[in-house]
This record gives C-alpha cells, structure tokens and sequence, in this order.
C-alpha cells in the first residue's frame, strides 16, 4: 500500500516546515504500518493554474497526478492563513478537479476505493474549517474520507508562535495523527478487500 503527503505550505525547500512536520507524524505511523509514503512539497514546483490534468509544456501537475494515482491514501497538509487553506491547497485541488471526469477501465471515477485525510497547523484558529474545506473538495472528486482522518495544531484565536517554535499541544496532535493514519490505513485496505463499483 502507498501513501502520499502532498504538503501545501508556502515556504519553499530548504525552508522548515511546520505543517511538514506534523504531516511526518502521520507519515510515521503509515510507515509503521507498512505504508510506503511519498512527500510532495508543492509550492516547490511550477504547478500551473488551470483545472486540466496537464497545462502544457513545463507545467509540473501531470508528474504529481501520477504519484496521487500510485497511492490508495492521500494526506493534504495546509497552514491556516486567515482562517482559511493556503493558497497553495487550492491550486492543489482546483487542478484535481480534472479527476471529476476521469474514469478507469471499469468506469469508476479515477479517486474511487482511495482515501484521503487532512494535516492542518496554523498560529490562528480555523483548522476545523480548513478541515471541511479540504475534506468536502476530496469526497467531491471521489475519494473516500474516514472518520478522525484528520489532526490538526493550533493555539486559538490570534497570533502565536508557529508549531515547531512550541510543545504545547503536541501530545494531543500526534496521538491523533497516529489515530488519523490507523483509520486511512485500516479503511484503505478495507476497500481494497472491497472495492467500490462504477456509480449508477
């Protein structure tokens, strides 16, 4: 079983990361369970704008596409940013909205018998609402959205320090990753046992 972490923060490499951070708690227990997990950090490279599979010459989208449909889990990770997904993350789902149409040889819809979870950091409240965003955009494209698929570190309602600058409420975040990943993981092989037909 593969899994990939497609990280939507707006540093660029070699930058720390603090939603790449709790995304590797995550990716620690999908290991653990035997889950090979693949990192994209997106905003490192030139995704295109547009909602086709593939926006011409240079445009970096097909290569990550090809990973996405490699792994039965999905985890997009996004900072808060005024309350809402990053900018990054919308790019990110606005190009898998070519998904909506694709099929495969059976005529199921290309995210069907996959699953996806949400990681969400910020030093501002939001982290439910990004939670619902993410999480509506991926159940729209097909993929299957387990219960507690999601973990998320904040500090509340206004500025803060950032999540790798503060231990408060680590405990409480990475217990639900590893409970975030044991879901995608258990629910993952539960629809490969059983996978979904074409709809109608």
């Amino acid at each position: 079983m593969r899994a990939l972490v497609v990280n939507c923060t707006l540093k660029k490499s070699p930058e720390p990361s603090n939603t790449e951070a709790l995304a590797q708690v995550v990716a620690g227990r999908l290991t653990e369970l035997g889950v090979r997990t693949d990192h994209v950090r997106a905003v490192d490279l030139d995704i295109r704008p547009g909602v086709g599979s593939d926006m011409g010459d240079g445009d970096a989208w097909p290569a990550v596409r090809e990973k996405i449909l490699a792994a039965e889990i999905l985890v997009m990770a996004s900072p808060t940013w005024l309350g809402r997904p990053s900018s990054v993350a919308q790019r990110v789902l606005e190009r898998m909205d070519a998904m909506l149409s694709e099929t495969d040889d059976e005529g199921r819809p290309v995210a069907y018998n996959r699953v996806a979870g949400v990681v969400v950091t910020g030093n501002e409240d939001g982290a439910h609402h990004v939670i619902s965003e993410i999480s509506g955009a991926l159940v729209d494209i097909g993929y299957t959205v387990p219960g507690q698929s999601w973990t998320y570190w904040h500090l509340g309602p206004g500025p803060g320090p950032d999540y790798l600058d503060e231990s408060k409420g680590h405990e409480w975040s990475h217990k639900t990753a590893r409970a975030m990943a044991a879901n995608l993981q258990g629910v993952a092989a539960a629809l490969a046992a059983r996978p979904l037909g074409a709809p109608g």
